[in-house]
């Protein structure tokens, strides 16, 4: 495969493909150093950067050639197409901050480039070198990820925070991204990356092993239910695949067995050493057995039920979460059902949220008949199992997906979409014929400008975000708070981050009412809902406030306890109680906050 200009040969170039994609992949998950308010934006930002140039580099080398036409690829574009849209319209109709929309339409509009690029690549012939690429970068990150997760549980010491993220959890791996399932998801697709790099011969096959049995191991520290239960993915995959080698399949079959004993003797080294082995608390019924995610199931089922058609509005469910009575919700205040399908429904509405639904189960089935697919004699192994291996990937993901929200996150969903499009193109097994003269830019362009654009949207991203990190980390000599939230508030992905902050920390909320706009569509928690029901009583709106104060007190959560602490005094002669202790009179519904 030829560039534009170039006649040199991915396979010419394959030092610097599994170099980018290996940057590409690696930093956002290796990156444990963050500045707040959000504790993953800079690993947001070094996705879209990094996948953007990774993009750019497969873009300009690809030959001109028509869009490559496929069902599912269509599917796949038409579900994330709505989305984009659903994003766009919900400030008007929602009232949906502006900031929230572009950085979700951002994102969507990643996973779209992310997965013509990737059809493209395979169309064009360079799927062989691109998954090849891709999956070397993912060993890579797994690799690193299982030294971070296996500091975090046997030198808890060395882990600083920054170069090591520290275990919230006391004898849990949560790697550098600090989420247990993250990690166990990041090196269940090492493992798939290392079988198909045995396979294709790019490394040796006891290396592989070598390198899957450590990730199996790190999946065992991460005591994740979702990384267990994608063990069977991993045995179903070498049970059905004959086109794998006895050594894959036996490796794959398995993998269960190896986490198994890996549990098992991690266990006996915690009581032999007096450590602390996380998994045994929560696989042992001593813990949380997922209370909470059936709680917010059983919750969202019942706004489905309350908003059938147009959905609650997209990326507003925490606000009419919050804002809908739910005596025996969870303590936590979730921003997201932890269910994707659920998501689309109570988001978008049913007759919307079943179209996307569907569009990505087709896009699916035609991935998995595209994996199915024999491949022409005379194929390299690696090609006849590059989209098996792809689709792999796509279902571990996706069942991650049914009980967290990893796609919510620009390192998981671009390297998820990617590996999408590459199952719903044929790949070219022979290379197409040498340019014999440059490539005019009409033809060329629309991807490598695409990618471009998503390089200096990342880049544009940081020096937004500085904009209301001196809000919440202010240097020495920082002007005055109300000056850096004013700045803040010129944000155009993260006002809503300055909203919150003058909601917050205003001495009298009532005074500044217009952050109450945005604020609470972002994410509505103790100390907000507290400011928020303070504001409305100080202006005179005692009935609203009364109902937030109702809703805040369903959570039961230990921040509202000294707002609330008055409510339990003896009520003094001639004098009213305060607004959070007498119940409203009236009802009201999410939409009469907005």
């Amino acid at each position: 495969m030829r560039g534009a200009n170039s006649s040199i040969a991915p396979e010419a170039n394959g030092g610097v493909w599994p170099i980018l994609a290996s940057l590409a992949i690696s930093v956002p998950m290796l990156l444990a150093f963050n500045l707040p308010p959000s504790s993953t934006f800079l690993n947001q930002a070094a996705a879209l950067i990094g996948w953007g140039a990774w993009l750019l580099l497969l873009a300009g080398a690809q030959s001109p050639a028509r869009a490559p036409r496929s069902g599912g690829l269509t599917a796949l574009q038409a579900a994330l197409a709505l989305l984009l849209a659903a994003a766009l319209v919900s400030p008007l109709w929602a009232d949906l901050p502006w900031s929230l929309s572009l950085s979700s339409a951002a994102l969507i509009g990643a996973a779209a480039l992310a997965a013509q690029t990737a059809a493209s690549v395979s169309r064009g012939g360079s799927a062989l070198p691109a998954f090849r690429a891709f999956c070397i970068g993912m060993v890579v990150a797994g690799v690193l990820s299982s030294v971070v997760g296996i500091v975090q549980v046997f030198i808890p010491a060395l882990a600083d925070g920054n170069l090591i993220a520290r275990s919230y959890i006391e004898g849990r791996a949560v790697g550098n991204m600090r989420q247990p399932n993250h990690l166990s998801s990041l090196l269940l697709w090492a493992i798939v990356a290392a079988v198909w790099l045995g396979e294709a011969r790019v490394v040796k096959r006891w290396g592989s092993t070598l390198l899957a049995l450590l990730f199996v191991f790190v999946v065992v520290l991460s005591a994740s239910r979702t990384g267990a239960l994608s063990m069977g993915l991993l045995m179903v995959w070498g049970v059905l695949d004959k086109r794998l080698s006895r050594h894959a399949r036996w490796l794959l079959v398995l993998a269960p067995l190896a986490y198994a004993a890996f549990w098992y003797g991690t266990g006996v080294w915690a009581d032999a050493t007096q450590h602390v082995f996380g998994g045994e608390t929560r696989f042992s019924g001593k813990g949380d057995i997922s209370s909470s995610r059936y709680g917010i199931w059983a919750n969202t089922l019942a706004l489905i039920r309350m908003h059938p058609w147009a959905g609650v509005g997209f990326g507003e469910f925490n606000f009419a979460w919050t804002l809908t009575p739910f005596p025996g919700r969870p303590v936590a205040f979730f921003d997201h059902t932890h269910n994707i399908v659920l998501q689309f429904l109570v988001e978008l509405g049913i007759p919307l949220g079943l179209l996307v639904t569907g569009l990505l189960i087709w896009a699916l089935w035609m991935a998995l008949r595209g994996a199915l697919r024999p491949i022409p004699a005379g194929a390299a192994t690696g090609d006849t199992l590059l989209r098996p291996a792809a689709f792999l990937m796509v279902l571990l993901i996706l069942l991650h997906s049914l009980l967290e929200y990893p796609l919510w996150y620009a390192y998981y969903l671009l390297p998820a979409a990617f590996a999408f499009g590459l199952c719903l193109v044929e790949p070219a097994v022979a290379p197409p014929p040498p340019l014999t003269a440059a490539v005019p830019a009409r033809r060329l362009r629309p991807l490598v400008v695409a990618s471009l654009l998503l390089v200096m949207g990342g880049l544009a991203s940081l020096a937004d975000y500085s904009r209301v990190v001196v809000i919440f980390a202010p240097a020495e000599g920082a002007p005055p708070l109300a000056e850096r939230i004013a700045r803040g508030r010129n944000s155009v992905f993260f006002s809503h981050h300055a909203d919150y902050a003058a909601a917050t920390t205003a001495e009298r909320p009532g005074n500044v009412m217009p952050a109450f706009l945005g604020a609470p569509h972002y994410l509505l928690d103790a100390r907000l809902l507290q400011a928020w029901a303070k504001a409305l009583d100080e202006s005179g709106d005692t009935e609203h406030a009364r109902y937030i104060a109702q809703r805040l007190r369903e959570f039961k959560n230990d921040q509202s306890a000294d707002f609330f602490a008055p409510c339990a005094a003896p009520p003094k002669a001639g004098k009213a109680l305060p607004f959070q202790c007498v119940a409203p009179v009236r009802e009201f519904g999410y939409e009469d906050f907005r």
